[in-house]
């Protein structure tokens, strides 16, 4: 391959073909018109004034366009994160959040690099299911509010912006149809007068840059104890919710990211992020939707521009802006919840054939997240409890069954199946130490071993039948069973 061609091959899509890069800017364009009354209104719930959540929806969006492992997933300031750091703003105001922020983003590097990534693979897919009917249930309920004891032209610009987005791609896909949708219905309201809730009704949009610097904190002890519990759970949240919804990108792209890229890309963008006074975020589910699944964006570019574009729109469009009422922003979250919600995962068909264990496994998680408003709650949750259900269900499988030889000399018990804490908690009771003649075999071919209480059960076995004067060979195990079976065997009783 020439130069020539190895460098075309390294340039980014956007550069090459104008439809992907007309794709991109327009969906950074939407999703920056969306972020801006969502990072005001984190803002409030953390405590801080309007300019630091915006400024830490610019620093994340750009910062994780160059470093994250997802492309085309939005990160910007966000509830969770805020629900998470407000407690410790109100007692020890901005400085304090702004260090917890830096903490965080340093903890979500360390365990990216400790491949904290990899334990994506144990959530299953009914927790992910449920993940993303729960997300689509709270990015609906945050909008109640907008709906609710509001003047009454309100809802027929709703009704009127769901519609421009159910009927305007039939026309033409060239331009989002939520772009469409914020313009007419700003235009509207504008040109008629119309009194509605307006996006500069959330609060004062920024009119310079943020300045970077460091935390008003003094560097001590103190300072790091008080800190590092929420920069902890910062982290936690964050990554969590920052994986999951790559993992969610991943199957609707059909695409694959790094993992453990985003996870370290999510803590440098909330080190930038907390000095420059923002007040940290993580990947927003329901932006990275519009981005994604609404606009079609597929690269970087869309999450750079979102975040620059975000800063342009208030700083030199502020006026604008802030003209745009909300009940089109509503508009455009509600058609993202019905676009996010899988109502294949509750027809009627898929409940009939899916199992008991796994629609409690997705209702248990929506539930949780629904009650905490804690996405990553509601993961733990879900996945703990499939994992519990798992091993009941594998549990039922191990059996022992017996062959007495025709001279009555001696027993042959075939024990099958996965033999772990689960299974083997009763294995002791499946012989029957009197009655069986001095010889005893125990024929493990159709078993594996996984752990040690099956290895502490095997010789407690053996303790009993030599406690009557008989012996116990044991045969058929694989290799791994045969290995730990053999490192663990004695060593588990203390001699008792």
């Amino acid at each position: 391959m020439s130069p020539a061609a190895r460098l075309r091959g390294l340039k980014p899509d956007w550069l090459s073909d104008p439809k992907v890069w007309r794709t991109e800017i327009l969906g950074g364009l939407v999703v920056a018109l969306a972020l801006i009354p969502e990072a005001i209104s984190f803002s409030i719930i953390a405590g801080v004034d309007p300019a630091i959540g915006l400024f830490a929806s610019f620093t994340m969006a750009v910062t994780i366009s160059i470093v994250g492992g997802r492309r085309a997933m939005i990160s910007a300031a966000t509830g969770a994160v805020a629900l998470v750091i407000a407690p410790l703003n109100r007692e020890h105001g901005l400085g304090y959040l702004v260090a917890a922020v830096i903490l965080a983003g340093v903890i979500q590097i360390a365990l990216g690099a400790l491949g904290v990534a990899k334990l994506m693979r144990f959530v299953p897919r009914s927790v992910m299911v449920g993940f993303v009917n729960a997300l689509a249930i709270l990015i609906f309920t945050a909008q109640v509010p907008e709906m609710h004891d509001v003047p009454w032209p309100v809802y027929p610009l709703l009704i009127g912006g769901l519609a421009l987005m159910v009927f305007f791609p039939k026309v033409t896909t060239v331009i989002p149809a939520p772009l469409v949708s914020i313009t007419v219905l700003t235009a509207i309201t504008v040109a008629a007068g119309i009194a509605v809730p307006t996006v500069g009704d959330k609060g004062e949009l920024p009119s310079s840059l943020p300045v970077p610097g460091l935390p008003d904190v003094p560097f001590t002890m103190d300072t790091l104890t008080t800190i590092a519990p929420y920069a902890l759970a910062m982290a936690l949240v964050g990554l969590m919710e920052s994986l999951m919804t790559a993992k969610l990108v991943d199957d609707i792209t059909d695409t694959h990211s790094s993992k453990t890229r985003e996870s370290i890309g999510q803590g440098i963008a909330n080190i930038v992020t907390g000095f420059f006074g923002g007040m940290g975020g993580c990947a927003m589910i329901g932006q990275t939707m519009i981005n994604v699944k609404v606009s079609g964006a597929r690269t970087r570019l869309s999450t750079f521009l979102a975040g620059s574009f975000l800063m342009v729109l208030c700083i030199v469009f502020g006026p604008v802006v802030s003209d745009i009422p909300m009940a089109a922003l509503v508009a455009v979250m509600v058609m993202v919840c019905f676009a996010t919600f899988d109502w294949h995962s509750i027809a009627p068909k898929t409940l009939r054939r899916m199992p008991a264990g796994e629609i409690a496994v997705m209702v248990i998680t929506v539930a949780c997240v629904v009650a905490t408003h804690n996405l990553a709650v509601g993961v733990v949750v879900g996945s703990v409890t499939a994992m519990v259900i798992f091993a009941r269900r594998v549990a039922h499988h191990a059996d022992v069954t017996s062959v007495t030889d025709p001279d009555g000399t001696g027993v042959v018990y075939s024990v099958t199946g996965e033999l772990f804490f689960a299974s083997s908690n009763d294995l002791v009771t499946r012989f029957d130490y009197a009655g069986d003649p001095d010889r005893i075999v125990i024929d493990l071919s159709s078993a594996h071993i996984w752990d040690a209480s099956t290895v502490a059960a095997l010789d407690a076995v053996t303790a009993k039948y030599g406690q009557r004067g008989k012996t116990v060979e044991i045969i058929g195990l694989n290799r791994p069973s045969a290995e730990i079976h053999e490192k663990l065997s004695g060593e588990l009783t203390g001699g008792h």
